[in-house]
């Protein structure tokens, strides 16, 4: 069983809560490589639930069974008693518990369910970006492409297919609220590259998510003490979209490659927009490296 001691519950909204884990200074899942510390819990992650009355949202099922048990025994107190749950992308971090959910409404994008299918074997045999494994993987019972409209109580949700960080992305708009769940289409301090090759594509849909106008930004890879707050603001979209134009530059500027992390955001800093965060300097180094393999 996977230890929970460190999830955190934040309330950012009324409505909506936030189940944190990470960051926490000599924690970790397990001593050598391993996507749950090295994707997840050494940046911070964030699952987020919305309620209203006896019916939530669930958006996205946090790194283990056990991080999933903690988040719906939470809603079983609060008298929830209809759950749907919404996955943004098919990434380990984001569908590891799903077998807490498998008698709910399961929601995903129709390429995050053939990605899921195509890698079901190796997801749940452990081999897919290694140990532990996620077994049983519990698919999608729901599938939309493009955009989607559902109730959660009195709440009208809409879901948004987006590609940015990976080809199958769903985000959630509340706008009535002004309120975007991001997932991992952005994230604080700097994006994770998946998709060195498709960065012009999520810059054009970064776009698309900047036209919705957000006032409030919540992001599942993020400072929590911003997170707790209300969230990040729409500078956040900005400074992503700076970030990868900065990426595709790189590739044939070596002063700005030799650069520090801290130099590329440091406006973005500055203007309290983004949080320093010293692990995202391998992050960085990551995405330079993916970059330039390009051929």
């Amino acid at each position: 069983m996977m230890d929970t001691a460190h999830l955190r519950i934040l309330r950012p909204f009324p409505h909506v809560l936030a189940f944190y884990d990470g960051r926490v200074a000599g924690k970790r899942f397990a001593p050598g490589p391993n996507w749950v510390d090295d994707g997840a819990l050494s940046l911070g992650i964030a699952s987020y639930a919305i309620v209203d009355g006896t019916q939530a949202l669930v958006y996205d099922t946090h790194v283990s069974r056990a991080h999933a048990e903690r988040v719906r025994a939470t809603l079983d107190s609060m008298g929830v008693t209809r759950i749907t749950v919404v996955l943004s992308h098919w990434h380990l971090d984001h569908v590891a518990g799903t077998e807490v959910f498998a008698d709910c409404t399961i929601i995903a994008s129709q390429r995050t369910a053939a990605h899921l299918e195509t890698h079901r074997a190796a997801i749940e045999a452990g081999s897919h970006h290694g140990l532990p494994a996620i077994n049983p993987l519990i698919a999608p019972t729901h599938t939309f492409t493009g955009r989607a409209h559902i109730h959660v109580g009195g709440l009208h949700i809409d879901l948004i297919e987006a590609h940015i960080h990976s080809d199958d992305a769903t985000v959630i708009w509340l706008a009535h609220d002004r309120l975007l769940l991001a997932g991992d289409t952005l994230e604080d301090c700097v994006t994770y590259v998946g998709e060195p090759d498709q960065l012009a594509a999520h810059l054009a849909d970064l776009d698309r998510l900047a036209a919705l106008q957000p006032l409030h930004i919540l992001p599942n890879h993020g400072d929590p003490a911003r997170i707790a707050a209300g969230g990040y603001g729409p500078g956040l979209i900005a400074a992503t979209q700076d970030y990868i134009g900065k990426l595709i530059a790189a590739r044939t500027d070596p002063a700005l490659r030799a650069a520090p992390l801290a130099d590329w955001i440091a406006p973005h800093l500055a203007a309290d927009t983004l949080v320093w965060f010293p692990p995202y300097q391998a992050v960085h180094a990551n995405n330079l490296a993916r970059i330039l393999a390009l051929s």
